[in-house]
């Protein structure tokens, strides 16, 4: 959706926001003061709000524990024994899986071993990673660690993509052109959904059919991406996936994750670092020697969830299903336009997008570089919180911007640009 210059004013920012059917979502988010009012919050790539219901939703679990205890995992009040399924109908919708392939558990980089430990199965030749070059640090670090434990050189055995065209991002092609110039080198491709740093969308249908060419696994760090674009991990034949909740989920500070696995890989007799939270559910309390997964992605968990944590998480998904995944992509496509027009229009040279134009490869996130060796994005970000403006950035002069559909306005992005461009003078 191309914006005229003109559509990014003040009075059509409220238009906008009296014809936006999601807008009364926006009251049932807590947000931080400025002064007496709420702030302008564009920080939901890296914690998304609270919603108010959070408190008494975790208050009715702690006045379970206070009164039931031990009782209160098979209590009708509790019912703490299979909690995670509870977020199972909600993740499966937003991961565009079958219910058996996603279960919530562990935090992101927990749940990137627990599967690369039974997917990154070095035979031969095949005993490399592909993951992106500049790749998010914990992914890194997972990525090197898994090739060090199988006595691997990551020197040798990590290859790290780039893309052929900066300005374009990573696509199928190149993932295309690096497996063949590696033919049966690559054991498994890890790349993410969404780029954390640039916002680029990556072609996840288009990427995971290379990867299946060439005789590799493919799997993906979707911190980004889920709730923030529609996603169809099982018809796009993804392998495996792994989340985090706590950014476009609003699951609160470290909130519970999750993973996706297959159905083609749920039954299989693999390889896993097991816990008793992952044993055949009917069989758990009988405390046998043997582990048997229970199948799909459950048969990963390791532990008894965090019960206080994961209520979050579920009142949070409680009102993305009453939006729709859809409906808050349409919404975010139009908010992303908005606010690029009024960069565009408002701080000229002074920034320069580096997120994709094309609103397909794109979600929420619009990363902005400052113009000018001299110019600091930490300093812009701080002098934005002294008008209200909560953003966050990445050294040494990249803003990110994320107008969450769920609870941003069109007014809160015409009034951080004008901040902004009050902030560069």
């Amino acid at each position: 959706m191309t914006m005229r210059s003109k559509d990014s004013s003040a009075a059509v920012a409220s238009a906008l926001d009296k014809s936006d059917s999601l807008a009364p979502l926006r009251r049932q988010f807590a947000f931080p003061r400025h002064h007496d009012s709420a702030a302008i919050y564009l920080c939901g790539h890296s914690l998304g709000l609270m919603p108010k219901r959070v408190p008494k939703a975790v208050g009715h679990e702690l006045d379970v524990w206070a009164n039931s205890a031990v009782h209160g995992h098979f209590s009708a009040a509790g019912g703490w024994f299979d909690y995670h399924k509870r977020l199972t109908p909600q993740l499966a919708k937003l991961a565009g899986a079958r219910q058996a392939e996603v279960v919530a558990m562990n935090s992101l980089t927990v749940n990137m071993h627990l599967l690369l430990a039974s997917f990154f199965r070095p035979q031969g030749r095949r005993s490399k990673i592909v993951l992106e070059a500049g790749a998010f640090p914990s992914d890194r670090y997972a990525a090197v660690s898994q090739l060090q434990h199988h006595g691997l050189d990551p020197t040798v055995n990590l290859l790290e993509l780039e893309p052929q065209d900066p300005n374009v991002g990573l696509t199928a092609e190149d993932l295309d052109a690096c497996l063949q110039r590696n033919a049966n080198d690559v054991a498994v491709v890890w790349l993410p959904g969404v780029q954390y740093l640039s916002g680029q969308v990556l072609d996840i249908r288009a990427l995971t059919r290379v990867a299946h060419q060439h005789g590799a696994l493919i799997g993906f760090d979707l911190a980004h991406a889920i709730g923030n674009i529609p996603l169809r991990l099982h018809t796009w034949e993804v392998d495996i996936a792994v989340w985090c909740g706590y950014k476009y989920l609003n699951g609160g500070p470290g909130a519970i994750g999750g993973c996706f696995v297959h159905d083609k890989h749920g039954n299989q007799a693999l390889p896993r670092l097991a816990g008793w939270w992952g044993h055949d559910e009917s069989r758990r309390f009988l405390m046998e020697p043997d582990f048997r997964p229970i199948p799909g992605a459950q048969g990963w968990q390791l532990s008894n969830p965090p019960i206080l944590a994961m209520v979050a998480l579920r009142v949070a998904l409680d009102l993305h299903m009453r939006a729709g995944i859809h409906n808050l992509h349409k919404k975010s496509t139009r908010l992303s336009a908005f606010l690029q027009s009024a960069l565009e229009t408002q701080c000229g040279k002074s920034v320069q997008i580096i997120t994709p134009d094309k609103p397909a490869l794109r979600g929420a996130q619009l990363s902005l570089q400052l113009s000018g060796q001299s110019v600091s994005a930490q300093h812009v970000a701080e002098a934005l919180e002294q008008l209200g403006v909560i953003v966050d950035t990445r050294e040494p002069n990249i803003i990110r911007m994320a107008a969450a559909p769920i609870y941003n306005s069109f007014k809160d992005v015409h009034g951080a640009v004008t901040a902004l461009k009050k902030v560069l003078g």
